[in-house]
């Protein structure tokens, strides 16, 4: 089966998506993580983030891989070279959205992304799985979460790393993302005909793991 997640930031996809993954033993595509990867690259590079056409190039120029690490977690390859470490950094949070907002890099992304998902028995995540990328897949999720309750989740994230961030500021992050997430014309963040929706404010992973096990069951058994 191919089962796809969408939600906003820190709602707890990328977790959720691992833990579901190895309890089904199936592959897990964190496609925000390629999104990551290509800002990280920009930025690098000191390439235009402003500039469509720069970022357009620099996407179809651009080779990233996702392959299994330790932790459940995947490790990501651009042009060959190990970046995980570096894609959850301030300044990508800052910018990942507005690359991500681009119609050519997101072709470029998506077709990458068809394309490692074409056999099935995968859970991938992001913002537009269930809409664009995975729209025929058996099992459509949405996750979501209060602004508090990621807010808070994104600050513990950063304080494991020993990284200092005031709460209001990773607020307005989250809010901006939001924005413009749900509101760019490319592949928008929206619930998608079918997804089942999960507000997970009151659950932890393993609860909102569970939870879309017992979905799956039930939709097996009929």
């Amino acid at each position: 089966m191919t089962i796809a997640i969408d939600g906003p930031a820190a709602a707890g996809k990328s977790t959720t998506a691992r833990f579901l993954a190895k309890k089904l033993g199936y592959l897990y595509i964190d496609t925000g993580a390629m999104y990551r990867a290509l800002t990280w690259k920009a930025l690098r590079d000191k390439v235009d983030i402003k500039s469509k056409k720069a970022l357009s190039e620099l996407a179809k120029n651009t080779q990233i891989q996702l392959k299994p690490g330790p932790n459940l977690e995947n490790k990501v390859y651009l042009d060959k070279q190990d970046i995980t470490s570096f894609l959850r950094s301030s300044e990508v949070n800052r910018y990942v959205s507005l690359v991500s907002s681009v119609k050519e890099v997101r072709e470029v992304l998506v077709a990458q992304q068809k394309q490692i998902g074409k056999k099935g028995g995968i859970v991938a995540e992001g913002r537009d799985m269930t809409t664009v990328v995975f729209p025929e897949a058996e099992l459509k999720i949405f996750l979501k979460a209060s602004l508090g309750e990621r807010t808070r989740r994104r600050w513990m994230e950063e304080k494991e790393k020993n990284l200092s961030y005031d709460k209001k500021e990773i607020a307005a992050g989250l809010t901006s993302r939001d924005r413009i997430d749900s509101q760019r014309k490319i592949s928008p963040l929206k619930i998608s005909q079918k997804a089942i929706v999960i507000d997970n404010t009151h659950l932890n992973i393993s609860q909102t793991t569970n939870k879309i096990l017992d979905i799956l069951k039930r939709k097996l058994v009929r």
